[in-house]
């Protein structure tokens, strides 16, 4: 989520129109308003009425939290909830997610919010973390673990990441995008990209070098039990009408190999 304490309205949506590269012109023809307007609103010289600011919030695809604010900037309520996970009127979307989990097993499977907190591990992704970084098991539950803490740690992700050269640009680009959205991220980003540069040196971080050669990217681990490959894919709740739900995903792990596979059946499917 997002927090814009300090920003006004017309800050808040000069930011999110450039995040989706669209130009004044652009956004007021989706609007059928005139460019004029546009202008005088993101420079603070008119304030939008709450249909009008509702329109151009959905037309920008911007994050519930977002929108919420820019409502309060503008003076208006806010519009969408935010519940806990453990709130009662999400029973059902957690009952969800837990079959997800459940379902996924042995293949590692994970819940993470829009920080990357870690909020849900299957018993195939406590396996996995466990095996890569025993060490997290120590940690106080005090606050969430981050995905993003866990690739620039010492002892994290990226120290049995065989494949980091070809895997790590990818995912610093994938996280520079959702940092244009989600800016509390961004300082977490920017340290892995300098863990990055130590790693495998800036020109390793230009991207676009050697053609893919497969249709996704697979990411490969060094472990005592040998090398494990996966590729992965994301789940995430269809037009979310609250901010919870709405920064939530689900990333699936899938076995790229026979053996990463036939290790976790015998691991994690022979300690149920």
């Amino acid at each position: 989520m997002i927090d814009m304490p300090t920003s006004s309205l017309s800050d808040t949506l000069r930011q999110v129109r450039k995040a989706r590269r669209l130009s004044q012109l652009e956004l007021s023809l989706r609007l059928e308003v005139s460019q004029r307007h546009v202008s005088f609103v993101e420079s603070g010289r008119a304030k939008p009425s709450r249909d009008l600011l509702l329109a151009w919030l959905q037309e920008l695809d911007t994050p519930l939290v977002v929108r919420n604010e820019a409502m309060l900037q503008a003076g208006y309520a806010p519009v969408y909830s935010s519940a806990g996970l453990g709130d009662p009127v999400l029973e059902q979307m957690n009952g969800a997610l837990q079959h997800m989990l459940a379902a996924h097993d042995p293949m590692p499977a994970v819940v993470i919010d829009a920080h990357w907190n870690v909020l849900r591990l299957n018993r195939g992704g406590e396996w996995l973390v466990a095996t890569l970084m025993p060490w997290v098991a120590e940690l106080s539950d005090a606050a969430p673990t981050n995905l993003l803490d866990l690739f620039v740690h010492p002892e994290g992700f990226t120290k049995s990441l065989v494949n980091l050269r070809e895997v790590g640009p990818v995912l610093l680009a994938h996280l520079r995008h959702e940092a244009i959205v989600q800016p509390a991220i961004a300082p977490k980003v920017e340290a892995f990209a300098a863990l990055l540069r130590d790693r495998v040196g800036g020109q390793g971080l230009q991207g676009g070098g050697a053609r893919p050669t497969a249709p996704v990217l697979t990411t490969r681990y060094g472990t005592p039990y040998g090398e494990l490959a996966f590729f992965s894919m994301f789940t995430t709740f269809g037009t979310p009408q609250d901010i919870t739900l709405e920064s939530l995903r689900v990333e699936h792990l899938f076995a790229a190999d026979e053996a990463t596979r036939e290790l976790f059946e015998a691991h994690v499917s022979s300690h149920q």
